[in-house]
């Protein structure tokens, strides 16, 4: 049989109508609507960083990042969901073979999410572990075939091991618990597991993924340290969305701007809203090239540990870019553009929710990236 598999960049564009048919919805919801959600899978954000010997695509991050910006610019919060459905995967590539084995036993696009802050417990048993535990804000999990949780473990020196478990549908609940201001439509409910045996076959340290620990894996993407590109998930769909609010309101005040030749009363407006395409326009413009490099390098590997804190830096400040991007031209709209089911409204309220995540906060990557560089002297 023919493989009819597309490019990630050209599946996207085929979800980024759809998912914009239904952002509106998803909004009001709190969760995508299933056709959105079976169109990521379609699209094939699952399979992207999966290892080829289960039937993935073992992809690379700029495909990504371009994917995700794409469905941005549709609905922020199904280019959120496509992002981490396609980057909980590489996570998982550092469980052992037999729990890989297990979860891709039947092709690479059963969706996976990810609760990754070690807020469960886990204490050892015969042949694995009990788990136990609450996470909040859990994109998607309503349609998750699997779950990669976070836990601290017993360590053999007393200190506590952070580990990722892998834990299937029906060994864990879902809270509905998802009220925000913006990405209503992440649906990111709360999953709580208790008292679960999970195997040693799928479970892996944290510190192996966030180092790009994978021994035996022929597959580069899952080589990447963590920190060199876990930025790049959450910034790529506020590129998208930026980049639609930019171009809708060029729409919106493209017939509102008079002539601007001698003596025309309305230079002095139209001058300010030039400075506020233009300055937004580059603004956008930085941010993705920020962000493209941190992809390009990713791609390219090895990656050197200053490259990875300047992948976090540069996450971090293409995200502050794009805020005050966004910002502007929400302000610029004016009172038509705070209309409740504005899609100015939408978007304005989708970035600045998506800027707060921990991941692209500038202060913690600025020190990690100053210590590097300073320790290099």
């Amino acid at each position: 049989m023919a493989d009819t598999r597309v490019p990630l960049p050209d599946g996207a564009l085929g979800l980024a109508p759809v998912a914009a048919k239904h952002a509106a919805d998803a909004d009001q919801q709190r969760r995508l609507h299933p056709d959105v959600v079976q169109g990521v899978v379609a699209a094939g954000f699952a399979r992207h960083f999966v290892p080829e010997r289960w039937g993935g695509e073992a992809g690379g991050f700029a495909d990504l990042l371009a994917a995700v910006a794409t469905v941005g610019e549709g609905c922020t919060s199904a280019a959120w969901v496509a992002a981490l459905t396609a980057t909980v995967p590489r996570m998982a590539a550092h469980l052992p073979i037999a729990g890989q084995q297990e979860i891709w036993a039947d092709g690479p696009d059963p969706m996976l999410v990810g609760a990754l802050m070690p807020l469960g417990r886990a204490e050892r048993a015969p042949g694995g572990w009990r788990l136990t535990g609450t996470w909040s804000f859990v994109s998607a999990v309503e349609f998750a075939d699997w779950a990669l949780v976070c836990a601290r473990t017993p360590g053999e020196d007393g200190e506590p091991v952070a580990r990722y478990f892998a834990v299937r549908r029906g060994e864990f609940r879902v809270q509905d618990t998802w009220f925000t201001v913006g990405m209503r439509g992440t649906g990111s409910n709360t999953l709580t597991v208790d008292d679960v045996f999970v195997p040693d076959r799928r479970v892996c340290t944290r510190a192996a993924v966030l180092d790009g620990e994978c021994p035996g894996s022929v597959d580069g993407c899952t080589r990447v340290p963590l920190k060199a590109v876990n930025g790049l998930s959450f910034a790529a769909p506020v590129l998208g969305a930026t980049r639609a609010l930019l171009s809708g309101w060029a729409d919106w005040v493209a017939p509102k701007i008079a002539g601007t030749g001698g003596g025309d009363p309305a230079l002095a407006d139209n001058a300010t809203r030039h400075q506020v395409l233009a300055r937004s326009a580059a603004e956008i413009d930085a941010a993705q090239l920020l962000l493209e490099r941190t992809a390009r390098v990713a791609d390219e590997r090895p990656v050197s540990a200053l490259h990875a804190v300047r992948g976090g830096r540069d996450c971090a400040v293409a995200a502050e870019l794009l805020l005050a991007a966004a910002d502007r031209l929400f302000r610029a709209a004016g009172t038509s553009g705070q209309v409740e089911g504005s899609p100015f409204a939408r978007a304005w309220r989708d970035v600045n929710v998506a800027v707060g995540h921990l991941v692209l906060r500038f202060d913690p990557a600025a020190s990690a990236y100053a210590q590097r560089v300073l320790a290099e002297r």
